[in-house]
């Protein structure tokens, strides 16, 4: 029975990393720490839970039904487990985050030296996403090129920015903002949200079970390990570099007090600390980090919907590639926008859909308990999804006034509800059907 060696598996779990950590995940625990002020830990610690807890649950509980998302989704029917994969791999995938990574990187690293124009981040996305193509196009040396090469790097430069957060502080934290004074750990839980991590893992975890298939192994029980263990390398890797960023933001009060956004944070402390060569560190690692990013998404999404369409993976890796270029274009400010309202509506969904995969066995129909629920979550979400687009005016009060909704959960406890109350159903129906028992 063929079995990785100890350096294939910290190489699984270095891509592994290495695919979880791009643009969100560099930009946004800054701008956390800056206007977190003095609760910036609390904050970390509700950020945590939705970029790191979530996502490596999702890597576990993917693992345990060989990788694919529509196993785990099989509770709520196939055609409810296809559009939800769907809106996921197209949320994570070519609408946002894909183009992301090429917008972010321009952004943050390049445009400072070129300066933001249209031209030059189409000329800086055309040249990136050829390189996503080149290297989607071959997914069976994604272990080699990501986890032995580019994944390594990316470690080693995120290890310098937070090192340097700890020992060179730029200054003193400065006053927190009202809403991380008013609920710091749901404020922090809901920009966890930004990362798409935890729809990341949704997207990734056939990524890292057929990354570990290429190496010959073929036992169900010793892929499940091997993805368990990459699963926590990741989540180890990621808490590491999301503390230091909260640590760098929460001391650039003095020189980044007026930032809208976490990159021009970064890039403060950067330029403060290391001055010009810090700048060109930065383009180096935001690169990095969102080329790998990239790379991941794309071979995700064409490795499913290879399954769904009449298409081959090479075709679809084309044919995202470019339509991801397209998008990058419309610049970052667009796609954020565009972004926050879709993610904070079909977020709690797939957290409960992860959450009730661990508990299957204490149904005795599965479905007649993860549906409803789910359909809940759905709901709520997208009511706080459509304040999150400002639209709340379009909602009756009572919609608008649900427990928890200032914070960007109103989904928590009608969920909650809906989980009782199906959890008690389930029981008065019996076993209704044996096989989903």
């Amino acid at each position: 029975m063929k079995v990785l060696k100890g350096q294939d598996i910290l190489a699984l779990g270095f891509m592994t990393f290495a695919l979880f950590v791009g643009a969100g995940n560099i930009i946004f625990p800054p701008f956390v720490g800056l206007q977190a002020g003095p609760n910036v830990w609390m904050a970390a610690l509700g950020f945590l839970v939705t970029a790191v807890g979530l996502p490596v649950l999702t890597v576990i509980a993917l693992a345990k039904v060989g990788g694919a998302m529509d196993s785990l989704s099989s509770p709520i029917g196939r055609v409810a487990g296809v559009l939800l994969a769907t809106v996921c791999y197209l949320a994570v995938g070519p609408f946002f985050a894909t183009p992301r990574t090429a917008t972010v990187s321009f952004e943050v690293g390049l445009a400072p030296f070129t300066g933001d124009s249209p031209l030059a981040l189409f000329l800086y996305s055309l040249v990136y996403f050829l390189i996503v193509l080149v290297v989607s196009l071959y997914p069976g040396r994604l272990l080699d090129t990501v986890g032995r090469v580019l994944g390594p790097l990316k470690i080693i430069a995120l290890a310098m920015l937070g090192i340097a957060a700890f020992m060179l502080p730029a200054g003193d934290m400065g006053v927190a903002q009202p809403a991380y004074v008013a609920a710091p750990f749901a404020k922090g839980f809901t920009e966890g949200y930004l990362t798409m991590d935890t729809l990341g893992a949704l997207v990734f975890g056939i990524v890292i079970v057929n990354a570990i298939r290429s190496r010959g192994v073929d036992s169900p029980r010793l892929i499940t390990r091997y993805a368990i263990i990459a699963g926590l390398i990741a989540g180890v890797g990621l808490a590491l570099v999301y503390i230091s960023l909260f640590r760098l933001g929460s001391g650039s009060h003095a020189i980044a007090a007026q930032a809208a956004n976490g990159a021009a944070v970064l890039h403060a402390y950067v330029q403060h600390t290391f001055g010009t060569l810090g700048s060109g560190f930065l383009a180096v690692l935001i690169a990095l980090a969102c080329l790998v990013t990239a790379v991941g998404l794309t071979c995700a999404c064409a490795e499913y919907f290879s399954r769904l369409l009449p298409l081959s993976y090479r075709t679809l890796v084309v044919g995202l590639s470019l339509f991801s270029l397209v998008v990058s274009n419309l610049g970052l400010t667009r796609l954020i926008e565009f972004s926050v309202p879709v993610l904070t509506g079909i977020y709690p969904p797939c957290i409960v859909l992860v959450a009730l995969s661990f508990s299957r066995s204490l149904w005795l129909n599965p479905s007649r308990v993860v549906a409803p629920v789910m359909i809940v979550a759905l709901l709520a979400g997208i009511i706080d999804g459509l304040k999150a687009a400002g639209l709340e005016l379009y909602l009756p009060s009572p919609l608008r006034d649900l427990p928890f909704s200032a914070q960007g959960l109103a989904w928590l406890l009608p969920s909650f509800i809906a989980l009782v109350a199906a959890a008690v159903v389930d029981r008065l129906l019996g076993r209704r059907q044996e096989a989903l028992a």
